[in-house]
């Protein structure tokens, strides 16, 4: 065969052996063309330790991300590309009943029903920046291995099927022309095990044992071709192959290539060891090469051991890690489903303001998913909760915007030790009130900010030793919202502040305790 390496790699699906090509040049591509020796980074653990996390993401605080895809369409919820064929789920028994069988009525096919006719990016960054947002980010490809821009090596893109659009390349132009930083996700590493259950069949029923749509060789390139089903999912790169190896990082390189992301948010830890590591090396010296030699991009893990020193970011779903994390980190969690799901239950506006004063007290950045549905448009609900969010950001952003953690993150009953995993523990959260105290400080300024209204007057308490003390030595306090000056005491522990009878806001109050010199 006469072809040039980027051909091979345009070919690459999971039907050419990485072997095959590693013949073809008598070694892997990928390493052919390893970082240069005289930018900043080489894709070693050893080389990314000196990635210093850039100023702006730690100043940032509070993103938005909108989850959507060809997943979006059927509206009923996250993972139902995998989910649909899992005879007994709900996902699976909604499909037969609105599709048909999903050996005649595929994911294939439901890609084609997403249209995304009422998709406005400009509008929602707009919203979204109005809310507080300092960042942005777009879903590149998830799971269901459909990437969502004009993929130079995957044919399943939103360009050719589905709204013929470049979504990433729409919400990216949007992004910037509002002035947000813009992230992408990448949730593609694990699909060759995820996707596995479209080789299935049903155990029971009247189409017992005919297999499901994933199993035509025509559509290899989308469901894979992988000789077991996965129906219980090990989140590690177990029993995948060299050539999805290469077929991830020859997308995600097109994605960083193309679209320049100022974060790239990974869904599990940096995977694929050597491929990782030099996609995340690229992103970075790609970014240095932009911003004078230093790199502004940022990278998340969900593996503490990758973000513990240098590196990248740590990124917790839907959980908050416990006291005050010593690099700056990231929550990513959603106001109900993932993907848009028509029984959702989502979060109060309360909720997420607890939520995201309690993350950034503890040096963190909050990123929340509103998930589109089919149309490309927020509904009723979201649209509501994004109004509630605004409001309160024009009020109390200033202690949250460019902060750091004071001497300890909070007080209060909600500020108890969590369990050991800081994943998937925000449902264990309890409702914060007026006792609980959460703190922030910028240059000669302490916010402390309670989360209940409690009356006339608030006691803050047990500040630790020489809390009150140290309180004490600024020379006038404010309640955001409400400039008069407010009366305060202490008795060397605790401190009294008289409040004014209205709270400027529905929840989430911040007192601003300035110091003069």
């Amino acid at each position: 065969m006469n072809l040039s390496r980027r051909s091979l790699i345009r070919m690459l699906g999971t039907a050419i052996p990485a072997a095959a090509i590693t013949r073809a040049f008598g070694k892997n591509p990928l390493f052919a063309s390893r970082s240069p020796a005289n930018q900043p980074f080489q894709p070693t653990r050893e080389s990314l330790a000196s990635y210093e996390i850039p100023e702006w993401f730690g100043k940032a605080k509070f993103g938005i991300w909108a989850h959507w895809g060809p997943q979006s369409a059927p509206e009923y919820g996250d993972w139902y590309a995998r989910n649909m064929y899992m005879q007994g789920s709900d996902q699976y028994d909604y499909h037969v009943k609105r599709y048909g069988h999903p050996s005649k009525f595929g994911f294939k096919d439901i890609i084609g029903t997403w249209k995304g006719e009422r998709f406005d990016p400009d509008f929602l960054i707009g919203l979204y920046k109005k809310a507080g947002a300092r960042y942005f980010m777009s879903m590149g490809v998830h799971h269901d291995n459909f990437d969502l821009w004009n993929s130079a090596h995957h044919r399943w893109n939103a360009m050719r099927m589905g709204p013929k659009r470049d979504i990433v390349g729409e919400f990216r132009a949007a992004a910037l022309r509002h002035g947000l930083k813009f992230a992408v996700s990448d949730h593609l590493w694990i699909s060759y095990k995820w996707f596995s259950t479209s080789h299935g069949h049903d155990a029971t029923g009247p189409l017992s044992g005919v297999p499901y749509d994933g199993t035509d060789p025509r559509f290899a390139d989308l469901y894979h071709d992988t000789p077991k089903v996965y129906t219980e999912l090990s989140w590690d790169d177990t029993g995948i192959p060299e050539a999805w190896k290469i077929t991830w990082h020859s997308r995600i390189r097109d994605l960083i290539d193309h679209y320049h992301p100022d974060l790239l948010y990974c869904d599990g830890a940096i995977p694929f060891d050597r491929y990782g590591l030099d996609i995340v090396a690229h992103l970075y010296n790609t970014n240095a090469a932009a911003h004078g030699g230093k790199t502004q991009a940022v990278y998340t893990s969900k593996r503490q051991q990758d973000a513990a020193v240098g590196t990248c970011v740590l990124d917790v779903e839907r959980g908050v890690v416990d006291g005050i994390w010593p690099r700056p980190w990231q929550t990513d969690t959603c106001i109900g489903d993932w993907h848009y799901n028509v029984r959702a239950v989502y979060k109060t506006p309360k909720t997420i303001v607890d939520m995201l004063v309690d993350i950034v007290s503890r040096n963190g950045n909050l990123m929340l998913n509103f998930p589109l549905p089919s149309s490309g448009m927020l509904d009723e609900r979201e649209l509501a909760i994004l109004s509630e969010i605004t409001a309160w950001m024009r009020i109390n952003s200033e202690g949250i915007y460019d902060t750091s953690p004071w001497k300890v993150f909070g007080t209060g009953p909600g500020a108890a030790p969590r369990a050991a995993s800081s994943s998937f523990n925000e449902s264990k959260r309890p409702q914060l009130g007026s006792s609980d105290l959460r703190f922030t400080r910028k240059g000669n300024l302490l916010y402390v900010f309670f989360m209940g209204w409690p009356g006339g007057k608030l006691t803050l308490k047990d500040l630790g030793p020489g809390g009150s003390h140290d309180i004490g030595k600024f020379d006038r306090v404010n309640l955001c919202g409400h400039e008069a000056n407010l009366d305060c005491k202490g008795n060397g522990k605790d401190l009294e502040v008289a409040l004014p009878p209205e709270p400027p806001c529905n929840y989430g109050y911040a007192l601003r305790f300035t110091r003069s010199a």
